[in-house]
């Protein structure tokens, strides 16, 4: 509870700071603080909790905190930490295979860059593969997808990003099984990246890997800006458990009509029909989000629909359908 108490001290303070301090620079250092709080409101069509099958949104006709975060980011020369904190069922769900304290511990790593080439991290970071981030400021849908959902949350080991020269990059690395800051098992996995861009920076493009003992996934994430207005992206990934497949293929069409408001319409089919996740069908859900921006204020309402092959979900009269839907609308704070 110390711990806690201080953090929130911590968030008090920090959120008189203005944009000035969030980010100080003195000769050859840095330091950047973030703070986001964000809370939301779920209501399923039918009523049922158990028609909730995605992460961060397990919820019915209740206002809930998702989280609340504290980043601070520093520079020294060639030297960089980060200590990323976060207190919610957000970050619980997050950090699900540690107890008590550790839950909070979002990321915690620190880098070294020799030259301009190579750069190497060690500690605990957010997952490199798919296209949704944990923190949901990040996100302009708030309910997450089923990729994501059943897909690494983050990873504790050691890495290396190094350019290639023009715009390409790769990332390899070394850590604990999937989303476990210790373990007892001598299995590790092997992490890595490729990624390219267009000359203009319009297409990137991202090849993402994990694989150990039992389990592979890779992973592709394409971004394409069509003009100031329009953005589409795709997450497609497979992934392999024991000899069983489950897969995820989506799409995200971006409008953004001015600064104040933008839409995001998320299409994703989610294929677990081997019951690799435990959902033991395929699923297409069709997420649509409009992001208004009142000063540092994000309001999300959002409609979301999922169609099911089997009969996974509950209706009204407590019996299984192959249907859900649910209306969410949420509330992000952010400087």
């Amino acid at each position: 509870m110390k711990l806690i108490t201080m953090i929130l001290g911590v968030l008090l303070v920090t959120s008189s700071i203005q944009a000035q301090i969030d980010s100080t620079k003195t000769n050859n250092s840095s330091t950047t603080y973030t703070f986001y709080i964000d809370g939301y409101y779920r209501s399923d069509f039918a009523g049922k909790l158990e028609n909730n099958k995605t992460s961060f949104t397990n919820a019915n006709n209740a206002l809930k905190l998702g989280m609340a975060s504290f980043k601070l980011d520093k520079v020294v020369g060639k030297f960089a930490g980060t200590i990323d904190l976060g207190i919610g069922k957000r970050v619980e769900e997050f950090s699900y295979n540690d107890k008590g304290l550790a839950q909070n511990v979002k990321q915690a790593y620190i880098s070294y860059a020799p030259n301009s080439v190579v750069k190497f991290t060690a500690g605990k970071w957010a997952t490199h593969i798919g296209y949704e981030l944990l923190d949901a400021y990040a996100n302009r849908n708030y309910s997450m997808s089923y990729g994501f959902s059943y897909g690494p949350f983050f990873h504790t080991g050691l890495k290396a990003d190094i350019a290639l020269g023009g715009k390409w990059a790769m990332m390899i690395g070394v850590a604990q099984p999937t989303d476990f800051v210790s373990s007892t098992s001598k299995d590790k996995i092997l992490i890595g990246q490729l990624s390219t861009a267009s000359k203009d920076d319009k297409l990137k493009a991202f090849l993402n890997y994990q694989g150990g003992k039992d389990k592979s996934q890779f992973d592709l994430v394409l971004n394409g800006v069509v003009n100031s207005q329009f953005a589409i992206n795709y997450d497609g990934t497979v992934a392999n458990i024991a000899g069983t497949n489950w897969s995820s293929n989506a799409f995200y069409f971006n409008y953004d009509p001015n600064a104040k408001v933008g839409f995001t319409l998320r299409s994703e089919l989610f294929n677990d029909s081997k019951s690799a996740v435990g959902v033991g069908t395929s699923i297409f859900q069709n997420t649509l989000s409009a992001n208004i921006h009142l000063s540092k204020f994000t309001i999300i309402p959002e409609l979301r629909f999922d169609n099911a092959k089997d009969k996974v979900f509950i209706n009204k009269s407590n019996e299984l359908t192959g249907a859900a839907g649910n209306f969410v609308i949420a509330a992000i704070y952010k400087f």
